[in-house]
């Protein structure tokens, strides 16, 4: 069974579960702000739930044990105010095989990488 590093949070989920669907059932949030309220419930459309994933064990520096990027996915994090080259994932898109570590950015969509 997976686990989800977020914040100070850990969450257990089922292997193929939506990153996004297991953050808000454990009462977290991938948005940021009034994009709480403000997103496409999922979609793959908005990108309000961009975030970071990293793989959380013995070797950090691995590919996170998570669905590659998909055309929806790819199709919406090269729109602005999201970089493609940023290394952020949709969360809503996202399905978990794996323990990882998820970092929410600032910014409505998270896409404040490095702080812009």
């Amino acid at each position: 069974m997976p686990t989800v590093t977020f914040g100070e949070n850990e969450v257990d989920c089922e292997a193929g579960a939506t990153l996004r669907g297991v953050l808000l059932d454990a009462g977290v949030s991938p948005h940021n702000g009034s994009a709480d309220t403000l997103n496409c419930r999922g979609h793959g459309t908005c990108g309000t739930c961009a975030v970071e994933i990293r793989a959380n064990g013995e070797d950090d520096d691995a590919e996170p044990p998570v669905t590659d990027v998909g055309t929806v996915e790819r199709g919406r994090l090269s729109i602005p105010p999201h970089d493609p080259e940023s290394g952020l994932r949709l969360a809503c898109r996202t399905r978990v095989y794996g323990d990882i570590a998820v970092t929410k950015h600032p910014g409505f969509w998270g896409q404040r990488v490095d702080g812009e």
